[in-house]
């Protein structure tokens, strides 16, 4: 059984809230390739709704027995802890979304399957918790050398990667991306990935010290982008771009109907938001205040990754920290900064308060600071 987050601050950087995968398990991962040029033709959303894809269809396939399972939203990818039983569904899954994904959005998926054996072999750790975010949701948290290996082999060695394949997809049905870009209430919206410089525990520590420093300059819970709940207004009409989207996903039910119940459903939320927060049925307060708890606006891959809203002055002592912390060896990092974050969203029952929303820094925030990060590790 995975190990329990419930807060992250005095948890998330504590080995004993992990677990150390056993041998027989693996990591999958899903990766955008060519996010520089999407990026520069203005695709963004498609590469967060594509990578949102591939979680909600691992998602679905890893939980059917009813445990949560250790998934992670990167922005223009995802990662994932695999038990050995669900090895062959995962691989046809991958494959499945790689042929989805190039066919339907002209996007190529990387994706790939690492055995946690190999990774021990050459003596790269992974270690794998949940962040708990209620009864019904959590996220995966991911710590050890072997988690950025894992991705890196994936990338470089074809012997780890998957072949696209037609497929079944089961689990894209409650995908979503209606909401516009979400302004910054505080000023700018920072992503920020961080990453030891030194292996094992001893790096683990240091990253542990600079999110403390951090903490003393703003508690990042304040800093979460969708904590200023008087700030968020649901879209009355969403964007024909993101209903297009929806519309690449296999339904029983035909387009018209589709279309109808899409722009219906947004419109209705909005109306009940705009009365007060309740129209019948509709509690569009409770969904708009579960929209913090429920976003993985921080996480951790091997290190954190983190989108916050910051004001001005916050930002520039974020950032003095962090050049200070790299300019003395402890870490590495790359940041980048937008006006506004976007939302991918996975809605089961937003009525039953069942749903969970993947955050990213406006035009690829992650994206953009992994670009910097890779090349402090050009040697």
């Amino acid at each position: 059984m995975l190990g329990r987050i419930i807060n992250f601050d005095s948890q998330a950087f504590d080995l004993k809230h992990y677990e150390q995968l056993p041998g027989d398990w693996y990591i999958a991962i899903a990766d955008v390739v060519s996010s520089t040029a999407l990026a520069q033709k203005g695709r963004d959303k498609d590469v967060n709704f594509v990578a949102a894809a591939a979680l909600a269809v691992l998602k679905h396939q890893l939980e059917q027995d009813g445990d949560p399972a250790a998934l992670q939203f990167g922005g223009d990818g995802v990662i994932a802890a695999v038990p050995p039983d669900q090895k062959e569904a995962i691989m046809h899954r991958l494959a499945a979304l790689a042929h989805w994904s190039q066919a339907l959005f002209q996007i190529s998926l990387r994706v790939g399957l690492v055995p946690i054996q190999a990774l021990n072999d050459a003596k790269l750790p992974c270690f794998v918790s949940l962040q708990v975010l209620d009864d019904q949701n959590a996220f995966g948290l991911f710590l050890g050398d072997g988690i950025q290996a894992a991705d890196d082999w994936v990338k470089q060695d074809p012997q780890w990667q998957i072949k696209p394949k037609e497929g079944d997809l089961p689990g894209l049905e409650n995908l979503s991306c209606r909401w516009h870009p979400i302004p910054s209430a505080r000023g700018i919206i920072a992503s920020i990935i961080m990453d030891p410089t030194l292996p094992g525990n001893s790096g683990i520590d240091q990253l542990q010290q600079v999110i403390n420093r951090i903490n003393q300059i703003v508690s990042i819970e304040q800093t979460a982008p969708l904590a200023q709940q008087k700030s968020l207004t649901p879209p009355a009409i969403p964007s024909w771009q993101s209903i297009k989207r929806e519309l690449k996903i296999k339904s029983s039910n035909g387009k018209g109907k589709r279309i109808l119940t899409a722009y219906t459903s947004s419109f209705l939320l909005w109306l009940a938001w705009r009365l007060g927060g309740k129209l019948a049925s509709i509690n569009a307060g409770r969904y708009l205040q579960s929209l913090a708890i429920k976003t993985d606006f921080r996480k951790q891959t091997g290190g954190p990754r983190m989108v916050l809203d910051l004001s001005q002055e916050e930002f520039d002592r974020i950032l003095t920290i962090l050049q200070d912390e790299e300019q003395k060896g402890t870490l590495l990092f790359g940041i980048s900064t937008s006006d506004a974050s976007t939302l991918t969203c996975l809605v089961e029952d937003f009525q039953a308060d069942n749903h969970v929303h993947f955050i990213d820094g406006q035009e690829l925030g992650f994206w953009r600071a992994s670009i910097m990060l890779k090349e402090k590790r050009v040697p």
